[in-house]
């Protein structure tokens, strides 16, 4: 009788090969045609290779955990004459004909590989090329990286219990390149079991979400000296003072109001600009933080600003923020220098192009070319992590100039 190969499908236009994640078949089974008989991952997706047409599995050449490039066999079907005419699928010797361009002879073409990854031999046997696991085409670490691949049977496991991937990030795996099995996951958490723990509050659960879904774009951050100085003198001449967080709120507000788009969301093919410069502060309240949002913080001075400031803040600080007020801003500014840190990195929210962050002011010798001495200055650190989809370095160094510009003339603000 005929016999067909199951052949590594072409999976992606820049796909060259994929790792057999599953054998969905065994030796002696019959098969249908469209059958998912062999699930594979690639680097972008998992996805099942099926028969083309019903038959008897007689071989399995495949292994779970093991790379193949495109067009390798995986395995073997017998198939009827009029199964066969009826698919107009190609057999094993019609195969090693278009392999060899000329008819399979016995034992002539023993040694010749083709262009289907295989050799041919007197007995139709064809072995295939396995492929060295290489960091394009392999979608798991090659050692024992962790959970960057997680399986079918796995991610039920998974949401049986409630966990996400990011939940199993610490497991070491034991699977084939280094992912983690179910067993694997129940040896971690039975070793954990006995450990002291507490159940996460809704707010820390609300801003690990959204931490997760921030971290699915590529982030970076750069940062410059700010010095303090004029901003602190003309602080102290106001009443009420503002927060040196508002001082940083508006002038981010008026460099963007100067360029939106460095504000803007990628969505496909389009940059969508913002609309209005609501900008949110970020405030440290009992196991987690608030972003309430200052409406159209270009508009509107300093002084005009701070009272809606202090009312959300305060608001925030003791949980009882209107649900409006923390939706829909356009960028955040943290003032993380409250805690005594120098440097941060901060992360913006999911539906934020951008956040600004301040450190602690340090007092610090700065060479007075009027003077020509080092004078002592307050200095703090200005950080601003974007979404580098939408903003270049370059572009991310520009803003920061220009608020720091805006800054050194606190009056104007």
């Amino acid at each position: 009788m005929p016999k067909v190969p199951i052949l590594m499908p072409q999976l992606g236009e820049s796909i060259a090969e994929a790792t057999i994640v599953r054998l969905n078949i065994a030796m002696g089974e019959y098969v249908i045609p469209d059958q998912e008989v062999i699930e594979v991952e690639t680097n972008k997706a998992t996805m099942g290779v099926t028969a083309l047409c019903a038959g008897q599995v007689v071989q399995i050449v495949a292994e779970e955990g093991v790379s193949y490039a495109v067009g390798s066999v995986l395995g073997m079907l017998e198939v009827t004459q009029e199964e066969l005419d009826r698919t107009g699928e190609t057999s094993m010797d019609e195969h090693a004909m278009e392999a060899t361009g000329s008819p399979q002879a016995s034992g002539d073409d023993g040694d010749r590989e083709s262009n289907l990854h295989f050799k041919t031999e007197d007995e139709g046997y064809h072995e295939p090329v396995l492929v060295e696991p290489n960091i394009k085409g392999l979608p798991v670490p090659a050692g024992k990286g962790g959970a960057h691949y997680i399986s079918p049977r796995m991610r039920a496991r998974m949401t049986e219990l409630g966990l996400r991937a990011a939940d199993i990030s610490a497991i070491s795996g034991s699977g084939a390149g280094g992912r983690v099995t179910v067993e694997d996951l129940e040896s971690f958490l039975e070793y954990i079991s006995t450990w002291p723990h507490t159940k996460a509050s809704p707010m820390r659960l609300a801003v690990a979400d959204a931490m997760r879904r921030s971290w699915t774009r590529p982030l970076a951050t750069v940062a410059r000296p700010l010095v303090m100085d004029k901003i602190l003198d003309h602080r102290h001449s106001q009443n009420p003072k503002p927060g040196p967080a508002l001082y940083i709120l508006r002038a981010l507000a008026l460099a963007l109001a100067e360029n939106p788009t460095t504000a803007g969301y990628l969505i496909g093919e389009s940059v969508v600009h913002p609309r209005a410069f609501d900008i949110g502060v970020a405030v440290q309240v009992d196991d987690g933080v608030l972003v309430p949002i200052i409406r159209n913080a270009d508009t509107k001075t300093l002084s005009e600003l701070v009272e809606d400031y202090n009312r959300l803040v305060d608001l925030a600080r003791s949980r009882k923020l209107p649900g409006d007020a923390t939706q829909h801003g356009i960028a955040t500014v943290t003032n993380f220098g409250t805690f005594g840190l120098t440097w941060g990195t901060p992360i913006p929210l999911p539906n934020e192009t951008l956040i600004l962050g301040l450190s602690a002011g340090v007092k610090r010798p700065v060479w007075s070319e009027q003077t020509g001495t080092f004078i002592p200055v307050t200095e703090a650190e200005i950080d601003l992590t974007f979404d580098h989809r939408v903003v270049d370095g370059g572009g991310a160094g520009m803003l920061l100039n220009r608020i720091s510009e805006l800054l050194q003339k606190p009056e104007y603000l």
